[in-house]
């Protein structure tokens, strides 16, 4: 099985625009995901796509493979299919590795590609991390809307995702002693067969997405099988100028991981 991951960066962001350019320690972001990435074992190529010429120049002018991408694509799926369509190669799998996590544990991208060697079947992979709680001390995070939940099936496919804490809580007053909730969290990267990424890119937007603002409910809604895996993984992304500060702030805790 051949692996392409592809790292989407784009400069126009509307929370903080540039952020593939920000100075992390000496070092921009785009260059230390790279750097992360390429840590991994499994993917055969690690490719950076962006719509932005300073940022292909910072790749440029540190030997990481860079590709121009269009200026129009509204999320990093469809700037991934782009580069299926023009790298010249074939893949098998083709993963979506954010650009916006600078400390990305490459043992997750390897994972990501485990969901794929032990399901032949499936069409799109993603990672989650199983989250235990006490009902009477549920973590307010938990219930934050940033905080993406998923359930699944008994062959760990992915049945919806929500903003909205799922499973919902009922009857908790009933629960043994010491009893734990159990929470799936997603962690999100992606994972495609390069045959449904073509397709998926076509698709447009579902109503279940328009609701929930999360792009994986339209393939769950066109009929794609989302299979997970579990990592014990997590890394900090920077969306906010705030996550920024806050990396700056601890990143003597990132750079000695």
């Amino acid at each position: 099985m051949k692996v392409l991951g592809i790292i989407p960066a784009r400069y126009g962001s509307s929370r903080l625009e540039g952020k593939p350019l920000l100075d992390i320690a000496g070092k921009t972001m785009i260059r230390r995901v790279y750097e992360k990435a390429i840590l991994a074992k499994k993917p055969h190529k690690i490719i950076v796509a962006t719509d932005y010429r300073g940022i292909q120049e910072e790749c440029e002018k540190y030997q990481i493979p860079v590709m121009m991408t269009s200026t129009s694509h509204i999320n990093g799926t469809e700037r991934c299919g782009e580069v299926l369509e023009h790298i010249g190669e074939d893949f098998d799998v083709i993963l979506n590795i954010q650009g916006d996590e600078p400390f990305i544990h490459p043992e997750s991208i390897d994972e990501l590609i485990t969901v794929f060697e032990n399901n032949p079947n499936a069409e799109i992979g993603t990672l989650i991390q199983v989250v235990y709680v006490y009902p009477e001390n549920v973590p307010s995070d938990i219930g934050n809307p940033n905080y993406i939940k998923v359930v699944t099936d008994c062959q760990n496919k992915a049945l919806y995702f929500s903003r909205s804490l799922i499973p919902y809580m009922r009857d908790t007053e009933k629960l043994t002693p010491n009893y734990k909730l159990e929470f799936k969290k997603h962690i999100g990267m992606y994972g495609f067969k390069s045959s449904v990424l073509k397709k998926i890119i076509k698709l447009g937007e579902s109503p279940l997405e328009k609701t929930e603002k999360l792009e994986q409910l339209r393939w769950l809604e066109n009929g794609y099988s989302i299979f997970v895996g579990e990592t014990k993984h997590e890394s900090k992304s920077i969306d906010t100028i705030e996550d920024y500060k806050y990396i700056l702030k601890n990143i003597s805790r990132y750079t000695n991981e």
